[in-house]
């Protein structure tokens, strides 16, 4: 009886387990069966997991080009301040001008001096280097950003797709996003570890030495050749373990984005439900209310794990002169900054930091989430 309606290419077929075969390509609708056409053809054909990954491929990669592009010279600013020589750079200049330690300081004092002296050497660096300092790095960076946010919200989009129809019936929740965001986090974390190790470097290495030799690094690959001939190939993973401590912020960030994202789809719902036409404070929240919650996400989050990306710095540094590496491993670092430059050390480029990845954060997902709908899909399951 089914033969009789069925398209006549798909005769050989009975239409029970026809229909049972197309149940995994939609997600978007949760229907026991995909609704035809008047011809037979399912609706839903188009809408494949696999063309709407790759919109997370695409999408994450342009919104990462264009935060690290518009953000760079504070992203260089920021790597500055997390160094050894910077922070001891400035402790010279401490003494010189008759000032205490800073860890002896009080919070709202040695907050002062932190945002007057990132003042200082962002007026510093492109009147001794010029303005071409201030976006060293970008090369490997963008290197390094294109692809990790390509990976990292391709692997995140379809992390909580799979991981939503296996744990929770296909829907959204907190541990969802969780489980999806720590993936992702680890899969990006050491695919791109050897990237960021150079870009670090290249940040870090001055035009000058203090022995009178040029920089020590021609280029970014040079900075690979050199890393690999004489720390071999596990030097460019130094600081990975610092890079998955740091998954707890992309974690964090993760989470609140969504539950955000979800209260302001709740407000849009309660809006069109209650018949009145939107105000401008509606339309104000509905254009800018994504953009803003990346801000804040990012914010909160960097707030509270923000020591792991001066360890991850310093684990990246180049070997001493003598060849010897200053920091070993993940909790010698953490434990010898706090021995011999105190808890604030481990908060240096904090304001740099905060100035770069909130814009930028709102910059990247606000590029991601407009590219998704340009391509006709959405990062909601």
């Amino acid at each position: 009886m089914t033969l009789d309606h069925a398209p006549r290419p798909r005769s050989i077929h009975d239409g029970t387990p026809f229909k049972q075969t197309l149940l995994p390509q939609s997600r978007e609708t949760g229907e026991v069966a995909p609704q035809k056409q008047p011809d037979g053809t399912p609706v839903a054909a188009a809408d494949s997991p696999f063309a709407k990954s790759w919109a997370h491929f695409i999408a994450g990669g342009l919104g990462g080009m264009a935060s690290a592009t518009l953000t760079a010279p504070l992203d260089v600013l920021k790597t500055r301040l997390q160094s050894t020589y910077y922070q001891q750079h400035l402790a010279a200049m401490r003494t010189t001008r008759g000032l205490p330690p800073i860890e002896t300081m009080s919070f709202a004092r040695s907050s002062l001096l932190h945002i007057r002296e990132t003042g200082e050497i962002l007026w510093q660096v492109p009147k001794a280097e010029g303005w071409r300092a201030l976006f060293k790095g970008l090369g490997p960076n963008l290197i390094g950003v294109v692809p990790a946010r390509a990976i990292n919200f391709y692997a995140y989009g379809n992390g909580k797709r799979i991981i939503s129809n296996q744990i929770n019936d296909g829907k959204e929740s907190a541990m969802v996003h969780l489980f999806a965001a720590a993936c992702s986090g680890i899969i990006t974390g050491t695919a791109t570890n050897p990237i960021w190790l150079v870009k670090t470097r290249l940040q870090l290495d001055k035009n000058t030495h203090a022995d009178g030799r040029s920089r020590q690094y021609k280029n970014a690959l040079d900075c690979t050749m050199q890393t690999i001939r004489k720390e071999g190939i596990r030097g460019l993973y130094r600081g990975l373990t610092a890079s998955y401590l740091g998954v707890t912020e992309s974690t964090l960030q993760w989470m609140m984005y969504e539950q955000m994202k979800l209260a302001l789809a709740r407000r849009e719902e309660r809006v069109a439900a209650s018949g009145r036409p939107p105000t401008t404070w509606d339309q104000t929240v509905s254009w800018t209310g994504k953009v803003s919650a990346a801000g804040v996400a990012k914010f909160v989050a960097a707030l509270i794990t923000y020591p792991h990306e001066v360890v991850r710095t310093r684990l990246r540094q180049a070997p001493l002169e003598n060849g010897q590496l200053k920091y070993t491993g993940l909790t010698q670092c953490f434990k010898l900054i706090w021995k011999e430059e105190g808890m604030a050390a481990l908060y240096g480029g904090l304001v740099p930091h905060m100035f770069r990845v909130v814009p930028s954060a709102a910059i990247m997902f606000g590029t991601y989430e407009a590219v998704l709908k340009f391509l006709g899909t959405s990062s909601n399951l």
